[in-house]
């Protein structure tokens, strides 16, 4: 599948009423098992796992370099769509995204950390712009941190804002829009009511809707950012403390590398 199809493939995952899942990967091990497991239909890699991965704190401390040839590398072991965690686009959201896009890459997140809307979306222009010049149907997903970084505002104020932004993006370009955190029901109903169906994309965390009501909702998409690493690193931590407790390799691991 060369890089307009799988960039259509993405496309068309979005637009599809049934709900993407979307479980995160940070290298090519985890892309290559994730990929072969039944169901998966596209991958998307998390900034925060690959970061931890190599040794960086969240937040845009990895080297650039270093995360576009993390992604690329993912790109290269699987055969479908990749859609890429850019945080906030390192500077140049520009520019960021079409060296994601050079590696193969059709999809990818920006942050908007909360900045000032103008410069948010100028941001969203940029990220757009890089994908019509290469030619591809590529997938902007525009987050907004209005949830999390909310503090002890008012939640409808909150909710505004998001829907404030949500709204600037898609006019701005992006195929969808991510609004990570721990949201309610009525949250959800609200920004895909307001947004629209297939428009609103979330985070599964501990205590999130489960993905039947997401689904009903019209949610997109879900993924699970760094919680699928923490899944991984709680069975480690668990073996390392079975085994010094002289226990032994669970029953029904399964060799997958």
């Amino acid at each position: 599948m060369d890089i307009t199809a799988r960039a259509e493939e993405l496309q068309r995952l979005h637009r599809d009423p049934e709900l993407l899942v979307l479980v995160n990967v940070w290298d090519v091990v985890t892309a290559k098992v994730v990929a072969g497991t039944p169901g998966t239909r596209a991958l998307a890699t998390a900034s925060h796992s690959i970061a931890a991965a190599h040794g960086y704190p969240d937040g845009e401390q990895i080297p650039r370099d270093l995360m576009i040839e993390a992604v690329g590398r993912i790109v290269a072991a699987v055969d479908l769509p990749v859609t890429a965690d850019l945080e906030a686009g390192y500077g140049d959201p520009g520019d960021t995204v079409a060296r994601a896009i050079d590696v193969g890459v059709v999809g990818a997140n920006l942050e908007d950390q909360l900045r000032p809307l103008p410069d948010a979306i100028r941001a969203v222009e940029a990220a757009v712009a890089a994908g019509e010049r290469a030619g591809i149907p590529f997938v902007l997903n525009a987050r907004t941190d209005a949830f999390l970084r909310a503090g002890d505002r008012d939640p409808q104020a909150v909710l505004a804002d998001a829907v404030e932004r949500g709204r600037a993006y898609l006019d701005a370009g992006a195929s969808t829009f991510f609004v990570p955190g721990l949201l309610d029901e009525p949250t959800v109903a609200r920004l895909v009511e307001e947004l629209g169906p297939q428009k609103v994309n979330v985070i599964a965390v501990p205590g999130s809707l489960d993905l039947a009501s997401l689904q009903r909702l019209g949610v997109a998409r879900v993924s699970f950012g760094p919680w699928s690493q923490n899944v991984a690193l709680t069975a480690l931590a668990a073996l390392a403390e079975d085994v010094y407790a002289g226990g032994a390799l669970p029953e029904g691991t399964r060799r997958l590398n």
